[in-house]
């Protein structure tokens, strides 16, 4: 008999766990999970790449009053969690525990496992408004760096089965953290197929690219603090003025797209740093690129550093704390000062150095980075009895 299977996410936006998911969905077999998938907000680029067997359910409409539009509760719960908190998992925890949980009915369908893909507020409400027989919840960033609530999320966790994170530097982190809950701590990284990639990037070649007489770099990620693409604006605004030509691409799109297009014409790289947007296919864009910028303050682990490698392009990486999961120094990219003066120095470093650039995406190409395999480790986790050994 068919396992039932419910996943939970906010939505669909782009982004390293959003596709991380759908790429999961489209690995786990049909014939052993019937799969639903719950969505706070039914939306979102990679709506479309859900497969056709994942049962895509309503969202209640008392999660709809809570995460759309401007009724009493959301507004006055969202203001006073701001004025207390202002923004973060502590304002959202905040805002669940005193507003939302309240109003936000249970769903009457049981399963036999409920995943949360995504901790904060998705967990909160697997935990409480769900009857599963067991709980998961996915953690996808540096628990510590990314500003994530203790105090809200303890009792969530404490109450989960098993809480996956993406590298080993970030189950560690959990591991400090939370010592009572190690041995409920798994570190399963993120699905990424190779082969799909592969074929997605022969698709079309940018039109952006059509006619460029200058190195072609590529960063992708949504528009938040925590890409750093401030620090990525005023780093190509020192190689403009070192006489260094390039184009700098963005592709993504996020809360703080006003304020760098401000930047960008503030440090006057209008011409040469250029937000795209989001893209539904990013492949060729990386295919065709000459290298990839990862400007980050901190990780999980990143996708777009394993899809880079999949298609064989340098990297050069700020040094965040889980970095080294996914980059080795001088082989596979560049590891640099977290600073514009770093990303700077690094991007000078490939554009001048085409030896070392291609050195790399030579190592690159004789490695496979592509992970589908690793799909047989999340359906151990969900297939697992309650009570067994990890």
């Amino acid at each position: 008999m068919k396992k039932r299977i419910l996943f939970v996410m906010m939505s669909l936006y782009n982004g390293g766990a959003e596709k991380s998911l759908v790429n999961l969905l489209n690995e786990l077999p049909s014939d052993k999970y019937n799969i639903d998938l719950l969505l706070f907000k039914r939306e979102g680029l990679y709506l479309q790449q859900v497969p056709i067997n994942i049962n895509l359910i309503d969202n209640q409409i008392t999660i709809n009053k809570m995460y759309h539009g401007h009724n009493i509760i959301r507004v006055f719960g969202s203001l006073i969690s701001y004025l207390l908190y202002k923004r973060g998992s502590a304002a959202c925890g905040f805002r669940w525990k005193h507003f939302y949980s309240r109003h936000i009915a249970r769903l009457s369908v049981a399963y036999d496992v409920a995943l949360a893909y995504i901790s904060g507020e998705v967990m909160y409400y697997v935990d409480e408004k769900i009857n599963a027989k067991k709980k998961i919840v996915w953690v996808h960033n540096d628990y510590r760096e990314s500003g994530l609530s203790v105090k809200y999320d303890y009792s969530h966790f404490k109450n989960m089965d098993a809480i996956v994170t993406i590298s080993e530097k970030c189950a560690d982190i959990l591991k400090e953290v939370f010592p009572e809950f190690s041995n409920k701590i798994y570190n399963i990284p993120n699905i990424t197929s190779s082969t799909v990639i592969r074929k997605r990037a022969e698709e079309f070649f940018p039109e952006e690219y059509q006619s460029l007489n200058c190195p072609c770099i590529l960063s992708i990620g949504r528009l938040h603090p925590q890409k750093g693409f401030d620090m990525a604006i005023t780093a190509a605004a020192q190689l403009k003025r070192q006489g260094v030509r390039f184009k700098w691409y963005v592709i993504g799109n996020g809360t703080l797209e006003k304020s760098l297009r401000k930047q960008i014409k503030k440090e006057n790289v209008e011409d040469c740093f250029i937000l795209l947007g989001v893209r539904e296919n990013p492949y060729p864009y990386i295919k065709n690129c000459d290298f990839v910028v990862q400007s980050s303050r901190y990780e999980g682990k990143s996708v777009v550093l394993d899809e880079a490698k999949i298609l064989s392009k340098s990297i050069v990486a700020t040094a965040y704390p889980t970095v080294k999961d996914q980059v080795e120094d001088g082989k596979e990219g560049l590891v640099v000062e977290m600073s514009p003066n770093g990303i700077a120095q690094g991007v000078k470093q490939m554009i001048e150095n085409e030896v070392l650039r291609k050195n790399i995406e030579q190592y690159l190409s004789h490695h496979e980075y592509g992970n589908q395999n690793e799909v047989q480790k999340y359906m151990d986790l969900i297939d697992a009895k309650k009570e067994g050994n990890r």
